[in-house]
């Protein structure tokens, strides 16, 4: 394999570019201002009482995979999200459910499996994910239960009560709402309403400039630049710049840059919504559902946010300003180096390991969900692909299973969120049992009968459940 430096450093770039333009906007910058709401708006008493540590089990995960289910978000997305809710006061094992539900079975994700790959698919993979995600959760909670009780022991305060107002759900819900319109694909959201062209003669030469500088490689997730994700990187360091001082700056005061950076992201949201493509006669700009959605939703936040007092505005946008600090300079670094390991990778040398469902075969699905990620439901279309190349289904289903779920930009952004120890702990049990629903999967496909399978699945469920029972039980009597 003949690769240069540079090379590597462009496929670095081009994974940036190609991340920034086509995934971060729709997606990531609604659940940045969710996730600020989460922190500034919500009643500390609201998360505890539904998600906290002494919340029943049967309440705290249920909540957590119901929530999980509802978000169509990549493991980057849902990171704002985690970190709003963990440091409101969830205990560390419902969060991780909702960090490992989110990604890998909300709903857009299982109906896009059960379409592209079958109906097999998205039952196993709802099915798996639901009982190893609340394992997961478990395990996390009992493995750092010393940690938590530390951590947790501050919200006693805050454990009575847990209604949240009526106007902060309707803002919850708006914000909620605004990110599915963003990311949700279906008709008449994607449906064309208006089409117009702007003539420029250049577009289709400058189209094809970018495409040399950013090329598309559907096989290795490479999506390319186009005009309008060049504008939105533009408009995305506009947004940065006015935002230092706009919204660093705004747990003080509203400032002239607060609004600079409020309007430029509305318009930012717009623009992302937008239809736009480059042709011989100019640029075609297409209106669909999804732009008047997002405009509207966009417009509707408004008159909501004046009902707050301003002192809780300037919490939101500040706490907001706070995640964004936070999690995305590691998401950059993430992502540029994900583009470059990517380049090092042949996915014939995936298919050939993961031909059959070995332990092998599956920890090969799981590394290679690790680092040649893919936005989400993009992973379904790989996933298509390497089944027609002869991947067996049980490896198949273990990167379905890690590649929502782990990225090194994920991992160093979780690793902020709750500390190096927790994060790699999660990753390990992330891989562990990816590798395990790979497995077990592939058995089934292999001829085991549905039956053993699920008295296996079953067992081992009863018997997570009765150790952590047990254990919580005596770490209880020797703190007493």
């Amino acid at each position: 394999m003949d690769i240069s430096i540079t090379s590597v450093l462009q496929s670095g770039a081009a994974s940036l570019a190609s991340y920034l333009a086509a995934h971060v906007l729709l997606c990531l910058v609604p659940a940045f201002f969710i996730a600020g709401a989460l922190a500034a708006l919500v009643p500390q008493q609201s998360i505890i009482r539904f998600l906290g540590p002494d919340a029943p089990k049967y309440v705290s995960y249920s909540a957590a995979a119901g929530a999980g289910s509802l978000l169509a978000v990549c493991s980057c997305t849902i990171q704002p999200l985690f970190a709003g809710i963990y440091s409101k006061g969830a205990g560390l094992g419902p969060a991780i459910t909702f960090l490992f539900f989110a990604p890998a079975a909300n709903i857009l994700a299982l109906s896009y499996t059960g379409v592209a790959l079958g109906a097999d698919f998205a039952i196993a993979r709802i099915v798996l994910a639901l009982c190893f995600g609340i394992g997961i959760g478990m395990l996390m909670a009992l493995i750092f239960h010393r940690a938590e009780t530390t951590r947790t022991a501050t919200n006693a305060p805050f454990a009575g009560g847990g209604a949240v107002p009526r106007q902060t759900l309707v803002f919850l819900g708006v914000l909620v709402a605004l990110l599915i319109a963003g990311t949700l694909k279906v008709d008449w959201l994607t449906a064309p309403v208006f089409s117009t062209v702007w003539p420029w003669d250049g577009a289709a030469t400058a189209q094809a400039v970018l495409n040399r500088w950013v090329p598309v490689n559907e096989v290795k997730g490479e999506e390319g630049l186009s005009l309008q994700g060049l504008t939105l990187i533009a408009l995305l360091l506009a947004i940065g710049a006015a935002a230092w001082r706009g919204l660093g700056q705004v747990d003080t005061r509203f400032n002239r840059l607060t609004y600079v950076t409020l309007g430029l992201t509305v318009l930012t949201l717009v623009f992302a919504a937008l239809g736009v493509r480059a042709s011989d006669s100019g640029l075609v700009f297409t209106l669909t559902g999804r732009t008047i959605a997002v405009a509207i939703l966009c417009t509707a936040l408004v008159p909501l946010a004046r009902r707050f007092d301003p002192w809780d505005m300037q919490q939101w946008l500040w706490e907001t300003w706070r995640f964004i600090k936070m999690i995305f300079p590691l998401l950059i670094v993430g992502v540029f180096l994900v583009g470059v390991i990517r380049s090092f990778i042949e996915p014939e040398w995936i298919q050939f390991i993961a031909g059959s469902n070995t332990v092998l075969a599956n920890l090969a699905g799981v590394v290679f969900g690790v680092f040649m990620y893919f936005p989400t439901l993009v992973e379904v279309p790989i996933a298509k692909m390497f089944l027609s190349l002869g991947m067996h289904p049980g490896p198949l289903i273990a990167y379905l299973m890690a590649d929502p779920e782990l990225s090194l930009q994920s991992i160093l952004i979780t690793s902020a969120i709750i500390g190096k120890l927790k994060a790699w702990t999660y990753v390990g049990l992330v891989a562990l049992f990816s590798t395990i629903a790979g497995l077990t999967y592939g058995a089934w496909v292999d001829g085991t009968p549905l039956t053993m399978l699920a008295l296996i699945i079953g067992g081992f469920i009863l018997a997570l459940t009765v150790a952590v029972q047990l254990i919580e039980r005596a770490q209880r009597v020797v703190i007493h």
